[in-house]
Order: C-alpha cells, then sequence, then structure tokens
C-alpha cells in the first residue's frame, strides 16, 4: 500500500469503539447511515465492527462493505486464525479491505493478560499478520497498550509485524496514560530506530482517560505518525477516544506549523454529524465540548462581547461557518454589556438613542440578574 507522507489519514472508529459505550449501541442500518455520512465527511478509514465479536457485528461489516465505495473498511480480529477468517469472510464484498489485528505490547498485558513471555507473544504478533495478509493486501496491527510498554520490544514488536507485511503500525496508549511528550518520543524512537518503518504508515490511537488523548495524537503527528484513530464527539471506552473534529480543526488552524499536512475532511459538516451521532447513540455532547459544543462559539461575558462586536477574530480563531454554524452567538446575561444590548436589539429592528440605551441597559441588568438568560421577547417587552 503506498501512503502519501504529506496527507493525514484519518481513522474513524465510532462505529467500532464509540460503540462499544454501554447504551450506544446501533442496528446495521443506522451504522450504515453514519457511515455514509463519513464518507461524505472525508474520513480515509472506517473501522466498521469485530465480526468475531456477535453475528450483529459481523453483519454490519458485510453490510457497511457494500454500502460505501471510496473508504477503506476495517475489522478489528485478536491475533488468532478464527478471528482473522471470520474478518475476512466479512469483509469479501468491500473495495478496500483492511484488517486490523494485533496482542499486548506492554509487560503488564504480556504477563497478567496472556500468561505469556515475550518470544511467545512476538511470535504470535507475525503468525497473526501473516495470515491476515494471505486474505488482503492492507493489513494494520496494533501494539496494545503500547504507552506502557518497553520502547525497545516495542520497537522490535513493530519491526517484525512490518516484516510480515504490516501496512500500518497502531501504537495505542490504551490506558490514556502517556503526557504528550512521552507519546511523541516513542514515535519519534520507532520513526528513528526501526529500518524498516518507512514501509508503513504510524497510527496514534489515544483514550482520554486524563483528557489528554487530542493533545497525544498532535504530538504523534509531530513525530511522524500520519494516521489518527479518532471518533465524532470523541465518543468510546471509559472516557472517551481522540475526538476527529477536534484534531481536523488543530489541522487546519496550525496548517503551517504541520509542514501543510492535508487531510480530505469537510469541516462544515461536523454539526450536523455531531448532532445526528449524537442523537443516534442517545450520548449528549458536553455544552463547552471543543468545536461541537453548544456553547463553542458563544460569548457571554461583556468584554468579549464587545470585542467581537467590534472585530471577530479580537475572540474566535475558528469561524462557525467553517464546522456548519450558521454564525456565533452573543448570548444575553447579568455578564452583558451595552454593546451586546444594542446589538441584538438592532438585530430585532431598534436603533435606540445613547440615553434611551442607557436606560433601557440598567432595565435589562435587573432583569438579566433574575434570569439566567435572556430571550427576544424580554428585549421586547423592555422596549416596548
Amino acid at each position: 500500500m503506498l501512503h502519501d507522507p504529506n496527507h493525514l489519514y484519518i481513522f474513524d472508529t465510532t462505529l467500532r469503539d464509540g460503540e462499544q459505550v454501554p447504551g450506544c449501541q446501533l442496528t446495521t442500518p443506522e451504522k450504515i447511515d453514519i457511515a455514509k455520512d463519513l464518507e461524505r465527511l472525508g474520513v480515509d478509514i472506517i473501522e466498521a465492527g469485530f465480526p468475531v465479536s456477535s453475528p450483529g457485528d459481523f453483519q454490519s461489516v458485510v453490510e457497511l462493505s457494500k454500502a460505501v465505495n471510496d473508504v477503506i473498511i476495517c475489522a478489528l480480529t485478536r491475533a488468532n486464525k478464527n478471528d482473522i477468517d471470520v474478518a475476512a469472510e466479512a469483509l469479501k464484498y468491500a473495495k478496500r479491505p483492511r484488517i486490523h489485528t494485533g496482542i499486548g505490547s506492554s509487560d503488564l498485558h504480556i504477563q497478567y493478560k496472556f500468561n505469556s513471555t515475550r518470544e511467545e507473544i512476538l511470535e504470535r504478533a507475525v503468525a497473526a499478520v501473516k495470515h491476515a495478509k494471505s486474505y488482503v493486501e492492507d493489513v494494520e496491527f496494533y501494539a496494545e497498550d503500547a504507552g506502557r510498554a518497553d520502547i525497545e520490544f516495542l520497537a522490535k514488536m513493530v519491526e517484525a509485524v512490518i516484516g510480515a507485511g504490516a501496512t500500518v503500525v497502531n501504537i495505542p496508549d490504551t490506558n490514556g496514560y502517556c503526557l504528550p511528550d512521552q507519546y511523541g518520543s516513542k514515535i519519534k524512537f520507532l520513526k528513528e530506530n526501526v529500518k524498516n518503518i518507512d514501509q508503513a504508515i504510524i497510527s496514534a490511537h489515544c483514550h482520554n482517560d486524563l483528557g489528554l488523548a487530542t493533545a497525544n495524537s498532535i504530538a504523534a503527528v509531530q513525530n511522524g505518525a500520519r494516521q489518527i484513530e479518532c471518533t465524532i464527539n470523541g465518543i468510546g471506552e471509559r472516557a472517551g477516544n481522540t475526538s476527529l473534529e477536534e484534531v481536523a480543526m488543530i489541522l487546519k488552524v496550525h496548517n503551517q506549523a504541520f509542514g501543510g499536512l492535508t487531510s480530505n475532511i469537510d469541516s462544515k459538516l461536523f454539526t450536523y454529524i455531531s448532532r445526528k451521532v449524537s442523537d443516534m447513540m442517545n450520548m449528549p455532547v458536553q455544552p463547552n465540548k471543543a468545536i461541537v459544543g453548544r456553547n463553542a462559539f458563544a460569548h457571554s461575558s461583556g468584554i468579549h462581547q464587545d470585542g467581537f462586536l467590534k472585530h471577530r477574530e479580537t475572540y474566535e480563531i475558528i469561524r462557525p461557518e467553517d464546522v456548519g454554524l450558521e454564525e456565533a452567538d452573543i448570548i444575553l446575561t447579568a455578564r452583558s454589556g451595552r454593546h451586546a444590548l444594542k446589538h441584538h436589539l438592532e438585530r430585532l429592528g431598534y436603533t435606540l438613542d445613547k440615553d434611551t440605551l442607557a436606560d433601557t441597559y440598567q432595565r435589562f441588568l435587573t432583569l438579566a440578574d433574575a434570569k439566567k438568560e435572556i430571550t427576544d421577547e424580554d428585549l421586547l417587552t423592555l422596549v416596548q
């Protein structure tokens, strides 16, 4: 698989890792609906499910493979023959199939989860990749709990699986443990010390247990990773995964810092797809969530509102239109100033002279102290 070193591959796992959240299970038609939107959004890879886990998941991978055209469809497995056989069967209709197999790489996982040794784990990893490669050209290998793995052993494992045919190596911080500089330096070490690393894409798969998933994924890209595994709204196991909309907008806002890296993401679809995933999975988005939260473009402090109304870039680094919102909100509360009140009155068709505005503003403050938020009806009552 040839890859473009100047392209950041977006691997969406909303329908696999995101869907594992209790209460967020989707039916196959719902998964297809979201998958088609993800294709429109411009993701490069959709992880469609874990086929061996249930008949429903198997069927979802089969149907998603039929429903999408340009995106790589990926199926997750463990490092065993049966899992891989089942995944290959589920992917038989995929135009661009990928098998995602892997095994634990940290001593904690090797000892306590697998009751095994480093040597045996290495053999199992290589065997799994070779078996997957017998079915598909595109094989991704995950070194589970790489965030806590011994770096020398991790490098040895990565070199071995690339030698066996892996086209992507996923370095997951499975427990959301790493600090960004630690995670970034792991990627850098692999980039500099694995002699066949140029034959594969390094992928970042980060969890948000300490709120660092996005920061860690960005640190990985700064050190040579070229695929980020993420979900819409950052949903996923425990505290969630890396948020797709956050990494895409970081790449857009700081594009020069990333040497002009490209992605196919159409950010104008973020608000729509965020709300759709939230509704279908019954998973509310926190109001202060970056990019897609209800308050992400809402200004309520009087000082901020005044600056924003004079020149929007004083308090806005992303235009709401860029993420599919019509405009920023100027929220009227007791913290708002005259400028915000004047803005909203003019929007409603009222232009007040200076003295009338000053009087209206005092009455507005009294009302705003008594109410959490002021509506248009409240404003009309004030001026009438």
